[in-house]
């Protein structure tokens, strides 16, 4: 298994994929404008991502079980609103379905977001902060 480290409080997250080529298009093409890669297989079940390390994993569920989380959100950081706009129309042509327009968020001052479900159904979203 491979070591994922990280100075944050989490040292990666991964989602489930129940078609792994599918949700690596997905994430492919909605992640490369905030500057994250695809940074190959993890055996034969998991795709690799991150900026310099891996981070983000998506996999076939080794229990066969459902792929996505209910209530389970993860969020990518962008460096501007172009980036939040790039992120969700990219993720919208990759198969993708909308769950919030690119947009401010009123409950977080200087919050700029936009959210996702994956070819697979989980929540995933990117944000950018401003000066509130």
């Amino acid at each position: 298994m491979a070591v994922i480290s990280g100075d944050g409080v989490f040292s990666h997250a991964c989602v489930g994929a129940s078609d792994l080529a599918q949700s690596t298009r997905f994430y492919d093409a909605a992640l490369a404008p905030l500057g994250v890669k695809n940074l190959g297989p993890f055996g034969e079940a998991a795709m690799l991502y991150g900026k310099d390390k891996p981070a983000f994993l998506v996999l076939k569920p080794g229990n066969g079980e459902s792929p996505s989380g209910n209530g389970v959100t993860i969020g990518f950081a962008a460096a501007s609103q172009a980036d939040v706009d790039a992120f969700h129309a990219a993720g919208l042509a990759a198969g993708g379905s909308c769950e919030g327009a690119p947009g401010p968020r009123g409950h977080l001052p200087g919050a700029y977001a936009a959210y996702l479900r994956d070819p697979a159904g989980n929540k995933v979203c990117s944000y950018h902060f401003t000066a509130a």
